[in-house]
């Protein structure tokens, strides 16, 4: 049932890393009627899903912590995929969010009652939960992306997406076809080309550029050390996040200093290229044809010393199609293997997509994005009340840690929370004109950024426009400790008007 403006009742999409600290900030804010949706068996969100060999983040891992709960026991400077999931249930139990959450339930529809002003979402289990605020915590990388290639539903042999990864499958002796070059791939190609026995063939439709990165491991004395000095954590997590923000700070801004940074990022990239691949050929193949930072840029130290080994194979003419035993590329040539990797990533507009969404009046959520995917400061859309799509479209995912981005926008909801608790809003609905002048800025600064310089990437809708945050970090950091009410509709709410007394004519 849902509660009152001091006691509202919360439904959570998603038991990810945003999920669990929602439920964490959401208590600290006094509220406590909360109910965390969780579609699989377990928690965890991304870190649960990619499993695949060599799976790891490429954010620091003193940086890729709540700011709240740092980690002395990381082992290494970049942790793995196991030891990330592993610190999140840690979290999540330490903090008891697994009593609000209802895993093995997957959200099926959420539509808002105009008259009541609540949502009603319903679940896979036959559940239904009324709920007057609505987060909606699924993530941008929880929807794998599969490639339109002829024929791929044709194929014969064991075929699985990186994000969708098989353990029962013995990779050894198997000849294996990758299609893809991105940071998954980057990460699980060096681990299939070392398993004994294998063949494999990598399809490669775009270069990357590689930064090299030392994974350092910590030792036990380190580990004593952060446990004794909890500053010591909280000083590498700051130098890792300045670092990380001047490589993002040179990819959008256009002033001569981070000109100049570009160059330098770009070189050291270009340098490691050619000092890594000694075989000419293969390095023209390795060498993008675009700017640095214009698609992501992939942080890795083990692809290029793998890809030289005799049984890697690189392929860069075009797939043509997939047959039953193999991959056909456009010169005709067909490519036997046993196993195929669809190393593809994933979609990045999806968000709580493909459940039934309904906002004000039974407006879809594909109506409402029919033109354009696209919400104010990332979080809320017209005609969805009292609702909050965490890293929605333009959060900055291209330009620091995702964990550090969704504490910011949880604070900023909850401020928005706490003006609506106050009955300064009626409900929490964003003004279109909010959301057109929100889009406008956005266009406007996505001129300065590499990403408009011609290459194709996640980072850009159909349409050239920035799917990311097209600026520097600080300056979102910045916009989000501001609220403005004028953005928002105002007026009595409906539900208050029901309670109010007729007055005399």
């Amino acid at each position: 049932m849902a509660g009152d403006k001091q006691n509202p009742s919360v439904v959570i999409i998603g038991a990810g890393m945003t999920g669990i600290g929602l439920v964490i900030k959401l208590r600290e804010a006094g509220i406590r009627d909360i109910v965390m949706l969780e579609k699989a068996d377990s928690i965890g969100g991304t870190w649960r899903e990619n499993t695949y060999p060599g799976v790891a983040c490429d954010v620091p891992s003193h940086a890729y912590t709540y700011s709240f709960e740092p980690n002395p026991d990381w082992s290494d400077f970049f942790a793995c995929g196991a030891e990330i999931h592993k610190y999140f249930e840690k979290v999540y139990y330490k903090y008891g969010v697994n009593h609000d959450t209802h895993l093995n339930e997957a959200v099926t529809s959420c539509v808002y009652n105009d008259d009541t002003e609540t949502w009603t979402v319903k679940t896979s289990k036959d559940n239904t939960y009324e709920a007057d605020l609505l987060f909606s915590a699924a993530g941008i990388l929880h929807k794998p992306a599969y490639p339109d290639i002829e024929g791929l539903d044709s194929y014969q042999g064991i075929a699985m997406h990186s994000a969708r990864w098989d353990h029962s499958v013995d990779m050894k002796g198997k000849r294996i076809g990758v299609i893809g070059t991105g940071s998954s791939a980057a990460q699980l190609i060096p681990e299939l080309i070392d398993t004994q026995g294998t063949d494999v063939t990598v399809f490669q439709r775009t270069a990357q550029w590689i930064v090299k990165t030392e994974n350092k491991p910590y030792s036990d004395a380190d580990k004593d050390r952060f446990r004794e000095k909890p500053s010591r954590m909280q000083r590498i997590r700051n130098i890792a996040l300045t670092i990380f923000e001047q490589g993002t700070t040179a990819l959008t801004s256009d002033s001569w200093w981070d000109r100049q940074m570009h160059k330098l990022f770009a070189w050291n990239a270009r340098r490691y290229l050619n000092k890594e691949i000694k075989d000419p050929i293969l390095r023209s193949k390795l060498t993008p044809d675009y700017k640095f930072g214009c698609k992501r840029v992939v942080m890795n130290s083990t692809f290029y010393p793998a890809i030289q080994k005799s049984n890697a194979h690189l392929v860069t003419e075009g797939i043509d199609h997939i047959e039953a035993d193999g991959v056909v590329t456009k010169d005709g040539k067909k490519h036997e293997v046993d196993i195929l990797i669809l190393a593809t990533g994933f979609d990045p507009a999806a968000f709580m997509r493909p459940m039934e969404f309904k906002g004000r009046g039974g407006i879809s959520i594909d109506e409402a994005w029919e033109k354009k995917v696209q919400a104010y400061r990332s979080l809320c859309i017209p005609q969805f009340p009292n609702f909050f799509l965490m890293l929605g479209p333009n959060s900055p995912i291209g330009n620091y840690s995702v964990i550090a981005m969704s504490e910011i926008q949880a604070d900023w909801a909850l401020a928005i929370v706490k003006h609506w608790q106050s009955d300064r809003l009626a409900t929490i609905e964003v003004k279109p004109e909010a959301v057109e002048g929100w889009r406008a800025m956005l266009k406007s600064k996505m001129s300065h950024t590499v990403w408009a310089s011609g290459c194709q990437s996640w980072y850009l809708d159909a349409d050239g426009d920035p799917l990311t945050w097209p600026d520097k970090w600080k300056a979102w950091v910045k916009m989000m400790k501001e609220v403005d009410l004028t953005h928002f509709v105002t007026g009595n709410s409906k539900a208050a008007q029901k309670d109010e007394p007729a007055k005399a004519a």
